[in-house]
């Protein structure tokens, strides 16, 4: 099968034909219909060593986690009633399927946990085949076609950010950072009843979009007091602040930006050390929550209200390519630019 792989740190992924996974007595091979490119991949291409707590990738690792495709081949044990011609999107990980943290949804947290896209036997979903545990597989339905369904595992991100914020109806949220984390953060918040969604940016362009996800207003970072610029159209400052962007500084930031008693919540990834100023904080006595991935019901959920027209996504995507303009597309991603989320379809 064709594969989009990774050579070492700061080079480009490489189209190269490698061996199609097979299936483990409890897995499915999934023929790749789309896969998004995510922000933990483009992290994880340029870790050189383990300064940053995780390990850096391997060569010829097949990264992508947030695919959907067709069962072409199912385990002989594996569970769910799976079958050739099912389409599928699925939790980007192998687990034990039997602990608790796994009959809790949470198999993120499983001691045998294998997560897809690190390389090895977990390869990702930048390629034409991908094996995924049949516990882990979650049914498509037929209103979310194959573009939507890679949008599932960045809106499950989102959606475990806004659980965890225990928004309120009529709630002011801040959010910074609109990529495709802060648009989908955008999009959740307006749908548990946020008065104000209001991104701020240091890009203009990508505040455009804000508006078809679920955001009131935009604020261009690069040019305007964030803070002035909320209480202009919220009357004061935001009851919930996320934190979206994951870089040295944005943690300081949120906090800077959120009133005394507020609220945050950390949803950016951020792999590099930071410092701030935790007066700041105890100053304001404020609540600080940080977010990890998601759990089961959150992919649940983000699939329902797809396919029931209750959220729309679609205007996260910004493009859509073959292999042939993959690498160019992942590496222009490193740099800001005015794309959301670009996916691989490996049949263009």
């Amino acid at each position: 099968m064709r594969a989009s792989m990774f050579e070492a740190p700061g080079q480009p992924l490489v189209i190269s034909n490698v061996e199609a996974p097979k299936p483990h007595p409890t897995d499915l091979v999934v023929r790749v219909r789309n896969c998004g490119i995510c922000g933990w991949d483009l992290h994880l291409s340029t870790l050189s060593d383990r300064s940053s707590s995780m390990a850096p990738l391997v060569h010829g690792a097949i990264m992508g986690r947030e695919f959907c495709g067709e069962v072409v081949e199912v385990g002989t044990q594996a569970p769910g009633g799976w079958h050739e011609g099912d389409r599928i999107c699925a939790l980007p990980y192998l687990a034990c399927g039997q602990c608790l943290d796994c009959l809790s949804g949470r198999s993120h947290r499983c001691r045998d946990v294998v997560y897809t896209g690190m390389g090895g036997p977990s390869s990702g979903g930048y390629a034409d085949y991908v094996r995924v545990g049949g516990a882990e597989a979650m049914a498509l339905p037929d209103g979310v076609d194959y573009q939507t369904g890679a949008l599932v595992e960045p809106l499950a991100v989102a959606l475990h950010a806004v659980r965890l914020a225990h928004l309120r109806p009529g709630d002011g949220v801040l959010i910074i950072g609109a990529g495709p984390i802060g648009l989908a953060v955008a999009l959740w918040c307006r749908f548990f009843g946020a008065r104000h969604v209001v991104i701020s940016d240091l890009a203009p362009g990508r505040l455009a979009k804000a508006a078809a996800l679920g955001a009131t207003e935009g604020i261009d970072a690069s040019t305007e007091n964030v803070v002035g610029r909320y209480k202009q159209i919220a009357g004061r400052r935001a009851e919930v602040v996320f934190d979206c962007v994951g870089v040295a500084g944005s943690q300081q930031l949120a906090m800077d930006y959120a009133p005394a008693n507020g609220r945050l919540v950390i949803a950016g990834l951020c792999m590099q050390q930071d410092h701030y100023m935790p007066v700041k904080a105890i100053s304001k006595e404020l609540s600080v929550q940080y977010v990890y991935m998601y759990e089961k019901r959150d992919f649940e959920l983000a699939l329902k209200m797809l396919d029931q027209g209750r959220i729309d996504a679609a205007a996260m995507i910004t493009g859509v390519v073959g292999y042939d303009a993959f690498a160019a597309a992942f590496e222009g991603l490193k740099t800001p630019s005015d794309q959301c989320k670009i996916l691989l379809d490996p049949t263009a």
